[in-house]
This record gives structure tokens, C-alpha cells and sequence, in this order.
């Protein structure tokens, strides 16, 4: 079963898709953050896989994360906090259904890093937290355009969609180890070795950041995995979720 809803939170209405396994009432959920410019639609395939196993699925979008979005939140207003409020306020849906006996947070590329700030805040509300080559380097990408938060534009072109200034100077004045790295559940990362977006060294430092982190290399993938790879990852992530229903 498929519904489509309207969650209202922050004054923003975030366009979310919570899609349920046939003939269950309580199941472990995954609410899925998409990346950059990107829309919950990236997650079609995903979420049907994951409802066929008995696993929940929420996928969004994030207010202003895209030239896609119709929530009237303008670009030029989104920051990494902003997406974690909206990942936040889908969170809170989920539990408000009664439905979720677990949640875990998927993100990727942005939504990694803003799932992973996200469970900076939840802690043990949520049960696992899995990351497709998260986009860590943000601080350091934006720091090294715009060196001491100098000079930063009110609006900037990034890969074809506009961003605000708010957005730059949050990432500029993040120091990663103090914004992510403690949640004290497990965390799965999944990188491919000649992402040349998110270089793999991002992952490799989060596995030694997390108290429970486990990396895995996908050889030859780059910044978006090909089918059968995705196809494995999303195995991985099931495997992952079970793992953790059985505890």
C-alpha cells in the first residue's frame, strides 16, 4: 500500500511517500533522505523492494532540496539544517502512524549527511543508521571554495540550481568531527571506490569516527551505483535491517 501525504512542519510542506508491506500492521520502517537536486523519486525501486521484504519505506523531499520541489520553499533557503528538520518531521510522522516497531534512517550523497546529523539528535530512537557514499565533504568542498567564510555571494550556482549564502556559511563553519560521528548505534556505509563526487577517504573516516561502523566498497562504482550494485546494496541494507529486528 502507497499513500501520499502532506507533512506540515517549520511553516514547510514536505511531500512524502510512506509506502507499507501487504497484510502488516506493525513492520520496521526506513525513511530515505535523497541527495542533491535529487527527489524521492530516486527511491521508487528501493521502496518496493524493501515493502516486498516487510520493511516499511518513507521517502521525501526535501523542501527546496531541488529544482523538482513544489513546496515553494525557495533554494536559496535550504541548508543542511533546514533538510534535517524536514527528516526530523517525516521521523515523527512515522512514529505518530503506530506502525513502526523500528526506524532507520537511509541517506544518500546530502541525505547521508543529513541523515547522519539527524541521528546526531535521535540517538537510540532510531535502530540503524546506512549511508550510500554520504557527502561528509561538504565543510571542506564549501571551506576550501570560500577559505575563512570570506567573500560567500547571497546566491550561487552549484551544478545548475541556485543556493543562499545560509547554505555556504553553515557549511563552512561545520567542523565535521563535532557535528557527526557519536550517534552510538550501528551505521553501514557504502561507498564505490572511484566516486570522484565523494571521495571514498570521507567514508574510511567515518568507519573509524562511529563506535559501530561497518564499510563496504563497492569496486568501480562511482557516484551512483549501477543496477545490480544497487540491487546488491539494497540486499545489504535489508540484511542489515533484519539483523537488528532480531535483537
Amino acid at each position: 500500500m502507497t499513500d501520499r501525504i502532506g507533512i506540515t512542519a517549520n511553516g514547510r510542506s514536505i511531500d512524502c511517500v510512506f509506502r507499507t508491506p501487504e497484510g502488516m500492521t506493525a513492520f520496521p520502517v526506513v525513511i530515505l533522505g535523497h541527495g542533491y537536486n535529487s527527489t524521492l523519486d530516486a527511491f521508487s525501486s528501493d521502496m518496493e523492494f524493501f515493502a516486498g521484504n516487510g520493511i516499511g519505506a518513507a521517502a521525501f523531499n526535501f523542501c527546496g532540496g531541488s529544482l523538482s520541489d513544489r513546496s515553494g520553499f525557495p533554494t536559496t533557503s535550504m541548508t543542511l539544517t533546514t533538510e534535517k528538520e524536514d527528516l526530523l518531521a517525516v521521523y515523527n510522522y512515522i512514529i505518530s502512524t503506530g506502525r513502526a516497531d523500528r526506524v532507520f534512517l537511509f541517506g544518500s550523497s546530502q541525505g547521508g549527511m543529513v541523515s547522519a546529523l539527524a541521528a546526531e539528535e535521535l540517538g537510540e530512537k532510531i535502530s540503524g543508521l546506512m549511508l550510500q557514499f554520504p557527502a561528509f565533504c561538504i565543510p571542506d568542498d564549501w571551506s576550501r571554495k570560500f577559505p575563512g567564510g570570506l567573500d560567500i555571494p547571497e546566491v550561487y550556482d552549484m551544478w545548475g540550481m541556485n543556493i543562499g549564502s545560509g547554505f555556504i556559511r553553515e557549511a563552512c563553519s561545520m567542523e565535521l568531527p563535532q557535528a557527526v560521528g557519536t550517534y552510538p548505534g550501528d551505521v553501514l556505509l557504502m561507498h564505490g571506490d572511484r566516486d570522484d563526487i565523494v571521495s571514498i577517504r570521507y567514508s574510511e573516516w567515518a568507519q573509524k569516527a562511529y563506535k559501530n561502523a561497518r564499510l563496504e566498497i563497492f569496486p568501480g562504482q562511482g557516484h551512483g551505483f549501477s543496477e545490480p550494485e544497487n540491487m546488491r546494496m539494497n540486499k545489504m541494507c535489508l540484511e542489515f535491517i533484519k539483523a537488528h529486528c532480531r535483537t
